[in-house]
């Protein structure tokens, strides 16, 4: 008995090759007499493959035996078929010998080839036996990988959706800030917007008010603050849209290799719970040598490798740069409002400098107007003086004039003349002083209503500052966005 699953080598796959020295089987040559006895029962023998005529040929006539024959045998001609003797075919006749060794040879014949059909059959049920548990076996070894692939497929598969969902959910995140950034970005133009406004309209500020204050600067300060955040806020929006495209495109690839492991997951599990009684299964002649295979178990792990290491690379980027873009929002918000609240604090100090001098300028034109008006009334008293003045003069003069007709020796230079005389001079002196003094009130009186003028247009001055300062500017920056609209969130 050979070992299960090697070949066999019965001693029926190499028959053994008919003796020449020997006839025929008498079986065969029972064909021979086929046509000459038709009452023969020899239809067994049209079942033969071969006619065998190579022993019988010369035979082929029926020999005459009629000058041997017994009357008996004459007797019963009438009743036999012809039979034509030749006396050849006496000497062409096989001996008792070669009759029982023929009939040997049949035997042994028949016995090799029951043996070696026995045996055939033995093998052969062996051999389909072996065959069936072998191609069980294999069918199992095929249903087993089957399965495992379909585990493994199964693995990724779970290994991607898990991926994706994580993809998609940073891919929404990074979608809501990057709003928030834009929102936040649209609202520094309000800010801007009012700063730059708040610098024009101080540009409309008169005379010494038109100053490069502390103000002025801080509201410069806060422009170039905001076209720094705006430029920042851009930069990260920028990055952002550029971090959306690759987080799309490994989301996109993601989509596809899960795609396409569904669809080997759902072939493969098809084929996993195929059957040989299963519908559908056929022939398909030729399949097994098309080879359309592109990856080996190893390339194809690693392409979903590669693809799950690039979307949690892009991940951890894309969370990256949401921190990144929270920390931006929160630190422009800050410096805005800290550079808002400082110019706001510059204005208030600004204002309040500007109406204390404005309260002092209107302290001073009141008293320069009380100033102007003693000194108007200092001249009219001046006048009054003068006027009073002029009526002593002129009787001091009257009576040295009435004093020259006196006649003669009566002309004389006495006290009465020199008082006269020291009086005249003395009134006409007074005149002069108060006329001096007169001048110089009027001039008192000019300088006091320049001043008032220049008080007046200087309180005008600021009150015009005040107004674009306090009215105009801080009216504007009341509407300054809050924290929460800075950051995007509103």
């Amino acid at each position: 008995m050979e070992l299960l699953g090697s070949t066999l080598t019965a001693t029926y796959a190499h028959p053994r090759p008919t003796p020449t020295n020997f006839l025929p089987a008498i079986s065969t040559m029972a064909s021979t007499y086929r046509d000459r006895f038709p009452h023969y029962n020899l239809t067994h023998s049209l079942s033969l493959p071969w006619r065998p005529s190579t022993y019988y040929k010369a035979a082929s006539n029926w020999p005459t035996l009629d000058p041997y024959c017994t009357r008996s045998q004459r007797v019963s001609k009438s009743t036999m078929l012809p039979f034509v003797s030749n006396r050849t075919t006496l000497f062409t006749r096989y001996t008792p010998d070669d009759w029982y060794r023929s009939n040997l040879t049949n035997f042994q014949e028949s016995n090799t080839s029951r043996h070696n059909s026995e045996r055939l059959r033995v093998d052969t049920s062996r051999l389909i036996q072996d065959k069936y548990q072998q191609t069980r076996k294999t069918q199992a070894d095929s249903t087993q990988n089957l399965g495992e692939r379909v585990n493994d497929i199964g693995f990724w598969k779970s290994e991607i959706i898990h991926e994706l969902d994580a993809m998609i959910g940073e891919t929404n995140e990074l979608t809501d800030i990057k709003k928030r950034l834009e929102r936040a970005l649209m609202e520094t133009e309000a800010p801007l917007q009012v700063a730059r406004e708040c610098l024009f309209h101080r540009e409309k500020r008169m005379g010494i008010d038109l100053v490069h204050d502390e103000v002025e600067k801080e509201l410069l300060t806060e422009v170039d603050i905001i076209l720094c955040c705006q430029e920042r806020m851009k930069l990260y929006l920028d990055k952002a849209i550029a971090q959306l495209a690759a987080n799309r495109a490994a989301q996109h690839e993601l989509e596809k290799d899960l795609s396409d492991k569904q669809s080997a997951y759902r072939i493969d599990d098809k084929c996993h719970h195929l059957r040989n009684t299963s519908d559908g299964v056929s022939y398909f002649r030729g399949v097994e040598r098309v080879d359309a295979t592109v990856s080996v178990p190893e390339s194809w792990a690693k392409f979903t490798d590669d693809n799950i290491l690039r979307s949690q690379s892009e991940r951890a980027a894309s969370a990256k740069l949401r921190d990144d873009i929270q920390n931006v929002l929160v630190v422009t918000a800050n410096e805005m409002w800290n550079q808002f609240n400082k110019v706001n604090l510059a204005f208030t100090n600004r204002i309040a400098e500007t109406a204390d001098a404005k309260n002092k300028i209107q302290t001073h034109l009141a008293k320069t107007l009380q100033e102007i008006f003693q000194t108007e009334m200092t001249i009219e008293s001046i006048k009054k003086a003068i006027v009073e003045k002029s009526a002593f003069l002129k009787v001091a003069q009257t009576r040295l004039d009435e004093r020259t007709r006196r006649p003669n020796i009566e002309l004389c230079r006495d006290m009465a003349q020199l008082r006269l005389v020291n009086e005249v001079y003395e009134v006409d002196d007074t005149i002069q002083t108060l006329q001096q003094r007169l001048r110089d009130a009027e001039d008192t009186l000019q300088s006091l209503a320049h001043t008032k003028a220049t008080l007046e247009h200087d309180l005008a001055v600021k009150a015009n500052s005040l107004y674009i300062d306090q009215d105009k500017c801080m009216s504007m920056r009341r509407s300054f966005p809050s924290t929460l609209r800075l950051v995007g969130f509103c």
